[in-house]
């Protein structure tokens, strides 16, 4: 069975439903849909599941343990990475929620063929060229991380280029925020042999601070797994952007367009989720296609759409004067 699997809790509650009506409206509203929950804070996100036919909730605890159980070890394994953690104030695994997304790797989970979608993403067209793509790989892909690897592996490494040649980090990576794949690519016995690999060669490589996308990418890339990423295949002309950090996305009839062609999904990624919560509690605070974002979100409900008055702020405000004097004489301020 094909499904698409996304990750939230009640934090990203106005986004999973944006998520979920964008699916519904752009692709279709049979296709079956599986939240797995990112911590037990799931109250809501549980009530809006009940509403929807094709939407369920990940519930197999043993799957969902095993998957945990497996990140703390790779993380445990990394004495580089949680000494970087604790010089941040953090004295646990930092986001470690976020690798729940593997459970739909896992040999008994719900999809055989699936795509990941993270919770801040908007659906805007067919997902179907991309289940058809996985008949041939093993992941699919759509993005530009290629482009960054910095917050995949730690490039400042000298051991990087000796465990995966340069070409590979210029080709191989991706984002673990949206990609198509299948059940079962990763035994319990491979998955020993990561947290050894980590522990014993290659801890110094991974990143830190994008936990799980730096795993999935090195889990990846240490195996055979076939990839295909349409940002790298496409002609030029009919290569679009995903990311909602590109300004130049045009907006018409609740869809974008990159050059005259559609988008497939808009990743509203490095917003906090805080700022979709308090637009959506009515206050004015402004980000990128921020209307296309709230017509999704009050798509079934737009009597509840808040009504913003004043002049849009934005979410991060450029610090003021007295806020650079106070940085450089070392003063925290509160905000």
């Amino acid at each position: 069975m094909k499904g698409i699997y996304t990750l939230a809790n009640d934090v990203v509650f106005d986004q999973l439903i944006a998520l979920l009506n964008s699916i519904e409206i752009n692709y279709g509203k049979n296709i079956p849909v599986c939240v797995i929950p990112y911590d037990d804070r799931t109250l809501k996100v549980k009530k809006e599941i009940e509403k929807r036919d094709n939407v369920e909730l990940f519930d197999n605890k043993s799957i969902l343990d095993e998957w945990k159980d497996f990140a703390i070890k790779v993380w445990k394994s990394n004495p580089l990475a949680t000494k970087t953690w604790e010089k941040k104030g953090i004295f646990d695994f930092h986001r470690l929620g976020t690798h729940a997304r593997f459970c739909g790797f896992d040999d008994h989970s719900i999809f055989s063929e699936f795509i990941y979608c993270d919770a801040d993403i908007l659906i805007l067209n067919s997902l179907d060229y991309i289940f058809e793509k996985l008949s041939e790989y093993d992941f699919v892909v759509y993005d530009f991380q290629h482009k960054d690897p910095s917050h995949v592996y730690n490039i400042n490494s000298p051991q990087l280029f000796t465990v995966f040649p340069e070409e590979r980090i210029k080709s191989d990576i991706f984002c673990s925020g949206f990609y198509g794949s299948k059940k079962g690519l990763f035994s319990q016995d491979f998955r020993k042999y990561t947290i050894q690999k980590i522990a014993n060669q290659d801890s110094e490589i991974i990143y830190p601070w994008a936990p799980d996308q730096t795993i999935l990418n090195y889990m990846t890339m240490i195996t055979d797994l076939q990839k295909y990423n349409f940002a790298l295949e496409l002609p030029p002309e009919e290569i679009t952007g995903n990311a909602v950090t590109s300004p130049h996305f045009e907006y018409k009839n609740n869809l974008l367009y990159d050059k005259g062609i559609r988008l497939t999904y808009l990743h509203y990624i490095g917003i906090p989720a805080s700022v979709f919560t308090r637009v959506c509690a009515g206050e004015n605070l402004d980000f990128p296609y921020r209307d296309i974002f709230l017509h999704y979100r009050y798509l079934h409900e737009p009597e509840k759409m808040p009504k913003l008055v004043g002049k849009p702020k934005p979410y991060n405000p450029p610090p003021t004067f007295m806020d650079k004097v106070f940085r450089k004489l070392g003063v925290k301020t509160k905000k």
